[in-house]
């Protein structure tokens, strides 16, 4: 019997090698590491007897026909990771359906539609500042104004996507049709500590969270530390202090929540005086979308308030704003058949972060199935899930997919 585990522990152990020299997996897309993990990948799709094509997204597309007029189920993630990241954010959704399909073909099954695997080149926005470029072009919603965005070695991904082989400027003909694809399944890392407290190798994605990112500048009065009196100062730093509070007050109050300053610059930032503008950016999550806008107003609330008592000038914009999008009630009842008869329990759970998903959802339905990572780390080089938990999930897919087929 084969041990599908620890095949793709294996595979992924080997994709982790084709990565910028230096600590965890460096691998992003447009380059050297790019092309020799496309390489592998088509290898090992042509092996189980997919036709592979790489669309000028730099998505690598490997098909596996169905009957004549059947639609299309797309299954896959992302081959890039962050720098210094770990083996298996992303790319292991590329390796676990591929078996999957190999493990149906060594079954005797036959579906009854096509399936696609996607390894998509750029979801982390890495190297550009943009990201989720070929799940965008599948949907149609991609802009091709961020073709002239550039890396730090200003190189525009127009022409990292050229030198790559790829037509950029015909991205727009990748549009699939909507009523050919019958749904999109990524499967991923759960990048936190939910099943692992809950002893469970998989769980089922209930949505994916909408995000909004806020950029405020405090600006208050500098002086000397030593000579202002404390009654009456204008300290920008104390003002963005009591925002980081409150945002970390909120996020721990309203339930389904994630409230994070991540961001904070501090003017003139001496230790002998008193700041006098400091920038932080806010940013909320959450899987409900009335819930995340009530928060920012709520956050914003406090800030205009803040401002009167403390005599600061606070401006507040919102930079970025993502909708949540929910996961395919069908999809979900059908992964939760799957799990239970590997005798898993169906734990749901909502993923914090985005994922070339919330982009194919303009496209179809989507469901996605989280995978247990050892305390929750990603985006680091610890990153690790086990052979046993993959197998169960590339076990849960090979059900999935039989399961849908019968619907």
């Amino acid at each position: 019997m084969t041990d599908w585990g620890a095949r793709a522990a294996a595979m992924l152990a080997q994709l982790s090698h084709l990565s910028e020299p230096g600590p965890g997996v460096t691998r992003l897309p447009f380059t050297p590491e790019h092309r020799a993990a496309l390489h592998l990948l088509k290898e090992w799709m042509e092996a189980v007897g997919l036709a592979v094509t790489l669309d000028d997204a730099g998505t690598l597309v490997g098909r596996l026909d169905g009957p004549p007029g059947a639609g299309t189920f797309l299954m896959g993630s992302h081959q890039d990771s962050v720098r210094e990241g770990g083996a298996y954010d992303g790319i292991m959704g590329v390796v676990l359906p591929l078996l999957a399909l190999e493990k149906l073909k060594a079954e005797g099954v036959a579906l009854t539609f096509a399936v696609e695997i996607l390894a998509f080149a750029d979801e982390e926005g890495v190297r550009f500042p943009t990201a989720l470029v070929g799940s965008r072009a599948l949907a149609g919603r991609f802009d091709n104004q961020v073709l002239d965005m550039c890396d730090a070695n200003s190189v525009s991904l127009r022409t990292a996507m050229a030198d790559f082989g790829l037509k950029p400027d015909a991205i727009g003909a990748l549009k699939r049709d909507q009523d050919d694809v019958i749904g999109f399944l990524e499967t991923h890392i759960e990048q936190g500590p939910v099943l692992e407290r809950e002893e469970e190798a998989v769980g089922i994605v209930t949505a994916i969270c909408g995000i909004e990112r806020h950029q405020i500048t405090v600006t208050g009065e500098t002086g000397h530390a030593g000579t202002l009196p404390m009654e009456g100062r204008r300290d920008a730093l104390v003002g963005a202090a009591a925002i980081v509070a409150e945002a970390n007050r909120i996020g721990i109050h309203v339930p389904d929540l994630r409230a994070t300053v991540g961001s904070l610059s501090v003017e003139p930032n001496v230790v002998n005086a008193v700041p006098h503008t400091v920038r932080l950016t806010a940013e909320l999550r959450s899987p409900q979308d009335d819930t995340r806008e009530a928060a920012g107003k709520m956050l914003r609330r406090f800030v205009r308030i803040l401002a009167d008592e403390m005599g600061l000038l606070i401006e507040w914009t919102r930079t970025y704003s993502q909708v949540a999008q929910p996961c395919s009630h069908d999809f979900a009842v059908h992964l939760e058949r799957a799990v239970k008869q590997t005798g898993g329990r169906s734990v749901s759970l909502p993923s914090g972060a985005t994922h070339d998903a919330s982009a194919m959802a303009d496209l179809c339905p989507i469901a996605m199935l989280f995978v247990r990572c050892r305390n929750g780390a990603s985006h680091r080089p610890d990153e690790f899930t086990a052979p046993e938990d993959m197998d169960t999930a590339i076990d849960v897919l090979a059900r999935f997919l039989q399961i849908t087929g019968r619907q």
